[in-house]
C-alpha cells in the first residue's frame, strides 16, 4: 500500500509503503511500527499517533559498546529524493500502552505528523498490517 500526504501549504509529497506492525503475545503492552518513507522535499517526521496505543514515540535502536540500545529521538530527518526505513535495530515507533494485543492480519491506523523545513506542519495517516511474530 503507498500513501500520499500533500497538503496545500506544504509543497512537500511524502509517500509510505510497507507499513506493518509486528503481532504480540498476550500479556505484551508494547510493540514497534515500522515503515519506509520517501519525501521530495527535506522534511521531518516529529510524531506518531494511533488509537490502538495510550502514546506513540519515535525510537532509534543502535549498538553502543557492545549492546543495542534504544532511546526516543525528537524526530527523523526525510532527505529530499531518499528513502528513509524505519525497521528493526533502526529509527523504529514504539506503541506503548496498547490494551488489547494485536494479532496478524489486524489493521492500525497510524497518523504521521510530517514538518517542513519551513516549519508547516502536514499528517499523513498510513493502515499498518499486523505481521505475525518472527517476521
Amino acid at each position: 500500500m503507498v500513501v500520499t500526504a500533500c497538503a496545500l501549504d506544504v509543497e512537500a509529497a511524502v509517500t509510505a509503503t510497507d507499513a506493518w506492525v509486528r503481532g504480540m503475545v498476550p500479556a505484551q503492552k508494547t510493540t514497534g511500527a515500522f515503515v519506509t518513507l520517501h519525501s521530495t522535499e527535506d522534511t521531518k517526521l516529529v510524531s506518531v499517533a494511533t488509537p490502538v496505543a495510550k502514546s506513540a514515540e519515535i525510537h532509534e535502536s543502535n549498538m553502543a559498546d557492545g549492546t543495542m540500545r534504544m532511546r526516543a529521538v525528537d524526530f527523523v530527518a526525510l532527505p529530499a529524493g531518499k528513502r528513509i526505513e524505519l525497521k528493526p535495530g533502526g529509527y523504529h515507533v514504539m506503541l506503548i500502552g496498547i490494551e488489547k494485543p494485536l494479532g496478524a492480519g489486524d489493521s492500525v491506523p497510524l497518523t504521521l505528523t510530517l514538518e517542513d523545513a519551513g516549519g508547516k506542519r502536514s499528517t499523513l495517516v498510513v493502515e499498518a498490517e499486523v505481521r505475525p511474530l518472527g517476521r
